[in-house]
């Protein structure tokens, strides 16, 4: 298989929903219907009690919530499949910002019950910064939920595209049929028992009385209804509008029973796009040129806690990438080397030869990588677009062992590494400060201290609203504002100053009085001064 028909089979998604959506049940379906998995983990049982396969932190097992990005990939029906499965809980948005970058579409997970929520809302803002392709995915129709019209009317008003539906729903809830695929014409029986499920399939003209036999006359009629006014109010389905992010496509289903998730898994490979063009800071990089770029989106330490290793996800762009060969890190100015690249079925690894546009790849890292870094075959450029955070929670760290010093060092750098939290050292006392989105994320890291370095640790809140990167044309200036303001004065892991502003009052203040001093809302002033 030649270089162009590689390209052309990879399909690079992220799974997106808010918490408790059905996103990582509806992942592990996927793994199931596509062979890579047999049995799912999370399966609801007094006597079989799993994790999910994609949530493979010891946290995410015990809190029933998945906190990191996982990656898998699969092969079916010919094309190979990179899943990435983000964490729901908006304390954990900034990896799904991210893993955002790194896709070239996204299924958008909707709890049928509560239709979209604020976390819903906040990722396809992100989504449609970049006009990335979504298909929504309305599931747990085995539950009494909202009438699927007026589910369409919220999507199209507070997600702000316009919708299709592909298929539709028999009713939902004890009286859950199956769903009607508008497009095939098929209609796909909902049967369920104790031990396992059955979705039989009926190509059928609906305007035959054999529809009535099927799901009975009130049903026949209500499903021919509603037929009638799809293809009425809503366009027909524009593959091209979707793929540039004007229109989703809408399936139904129910992923804790298997159902319609084949159906959502066949659409997607009929429609979705393959790898895409990426913007950089020079020019846009194209999946066919010949020579290799990529960046990476996320760096997680400890994927595999009995080796201790630090992991960069790499997101191949163009080229053919090739192990043991070296690739200009373009940050650093300097070539670097993989005897081990790998690609993923969460925390399972195998060693890859060679990686095409579109796949992800693990690269072993010692610490030569930043969120963002591009890899190259000697081309200076940086690849755009990759979000950073304003932390809206600050603690100080606090070590409860002193024996343990080092391991709280170590551990909190490359906790911080990964993207999910910031850390400032204060001037005064060497103090370390860590500034969050959310609560959860110091619950997190705290247990990861304690259980992958050895190093016990408690928190001290922080009277700190806002944390601003200060920059000046005038170094005199900008060293007399860093002395006055010695004990709000902190430095990120890059020594760039930081003010810690105790309120939004106190930063306009400081900002008017000191207007020579510019403050940054992100850590990227540097590509923003360019």
């Amino acid at each position: 298989m030649n270089r162009e028909q590689e390209i052309a089979r990879r399909r690079t998604f992220a799974i997106i929903s808010h918490p408790d959506a059905g996103k990582t049940t509806l992942t592990e379906k996927l793994l199931l219907f596509g062979g890579a998995i047999q049995t799912a983990g999370a399966v609801k049982s007094n006597k079989i009690k799993k994790s999910a396969t994609s949530d493979f932190m010891e946290i995410e097992k015990q809190r029933g919530i998945s906190v990191a990005t996982s990656v898998m990939t699969f092969d079916y029906e010919g094309k190979k499949i990179n899943i990435l499965d983000t964490p729901g809980h908006k304390d954990f948005a900034e990896d799904t910002y991210r893993t955002l970058t790194a896709v070239d579409s996204v299924i958008l997970v909707i709890d049928c019950v509560k239709g979209v929520e604020e976390q819903t809302e906040r990722l396809m803002e992100v989504c449609r910064m970049r006009d990335t392709p979504v298909i929504i995915f309305v599931n747990k129709l085995d539950r009494e939920g909202r009438n699927p019209f007026d589910l369409l009317d919220e999507l199209e008003e507070k997600l702000n595209i316009r919708v299709r539906p592909l298929t539709w729903p028999v009713n939902m809830g004890s009286d859950f049929k199956g769903v009607y695929s508008l497009n095939e014409k098929k209609l796909y029986f909902f049967r369920v028992n104790k031990t396992k499920v059955e979705d039989d399939v009926l190509p059928i003209d609906i305007d035959t009385p054999l529809l009535d036999e099927k799901v009975g006359t009130r049903d026949a009629a209500q499903l021919r209804e509603d037929v009638e006014l799809i293809e009425g109010v809503y366009d027909t389905f524009d593959i091209e509008a979707y793929r540039a992010g004007k229109l989703a496509p809408v399936f139904f289903g129910s992923a804790v029973n298997n159902f319609g998730v084949k159906e959502l898994l066949d659409g997607f490979c009929q429609i979705s796009p393959e790898p895409i063009a990426r913007p950089t800071d020079k020019r846009v990089v194209e999946p066919e040129e010949k020579k290799f770029s990529g960046f990476v989106f996320k760096i997680h330490a400890n994927l595999d806690p009995r080796h201790r290793d630090r992991i960069a996800f790499l997101r191949v762009c163009s080229g053919l990438f090739e192990r043991g060969k070296f690739y200009h890190h373009t940050r650093l100015d300097k070539d670097v080397r993989f005897a081990s690249p790998f690609s993923f079925m969460a925390d399972a690894k195998a060693v890859v030869e060679e990686g095409f546009p579109g796949d992800v790849i693990g690269l072993y890292d010692t610490g030569t990588f930043k969120i963002g870094d591009t890899l190259t075959e000697g081309e200076d450029l940086q690849f755009a677009g990759i979000p950073s955070f304003s932390p809206e929670l600050f603690k100080e760290l606090i070590n409860l062992d002193p024996m343990k010093s080092k391991q709280l060092d170590k551990g909190i750098q490359q906790l911080t590494d990964e993207g999910v939290a910031q850390l400032f050292t204060l001037a005064l006392g060497n103090r370390k400060i860590v500034g969050t989105v959310g609560e959860l994320q110091f619950e997190v890291i705290q247990y990861r201290l304690e259980h992958e370095y050895g190093a016990k640790c408690r928190w001290v809140p922080m009277n700190t609203s806002r944390a601003c990167w200060i920059t000046s044309d005038d170094k005199v200036k900008l060293n007399e504002f860093i002395r006055l303001k010695g004990n709000q004065i902190g430095y990120d892991k890059d020594q760039n100053p930081v003010f810690l502003a105790e309120s939004d009052w106190m930063l306009r203040m400081n900002q008017e009085n000191n207007p020579e001093i510019t403050f940054h809302q992100t850590s990227e002033f540097k590509t923003e001064m360019v």
